[in-house]
């Protein structure tokens, strides 16, 4: 019988799935914005949002950091597609860990960093 690690969390299923999906880490050969953002710790989030119209039609992103930054940017591709730039403009890290539920806190910057991240990628469509 395997012992319980009571030194690790219990993770909601939105943490879980947003943390190990994958197929938003592309690199699209068009986007309307992109941008990049990197954190003290040495983690990076570079996201691509793709548009129709003022909609948010797709984010991809890369991501150089551990599962807690895969899953908050994953949730601000869940919390933003189909939005308009108008209403995505109101996304912030706050509402990101609220959608994973159980964030840890030390990871709070996770969201901070993609949440950053996707801003400058709408910032830049607004210049171009």
């Amino acid at each position: 019988m395997q012992e319980q690690n009571d030194e690790w969390p219990e993770y909601s299923l939105n943490f879980l799935e947003m943390a190990f999906r994958t197929d938003r880490q592309i690199v699209p050969e068009q986007a309307d914005g992109c941008a990049e953002k990197s954190s003290g710790c040495g983690d990076a989030v570079k996201m691509y949002l793709t548009l129709s119209g003022r909609t948010i039609q797709s984010v991809r992103f890369e991501i150089r950091g551990c599962l807690n930054t895969n899953a908050c940017a994953n949730a601000v591709a869940e919390l933003v597609e189909g939005k308009t730039v108008e209403d995505a403009r109101k996304l912030t890290a706050l509402d990101v860990a609220r959608f994973l539920t159980t964030l840890p806190p030390e990871h709070m910057h996770c969201a901070e960093l993609a949440a950053g991240a996707f801003h400058q990628a709408l910032a830049g469509i607004d210049r171009a």
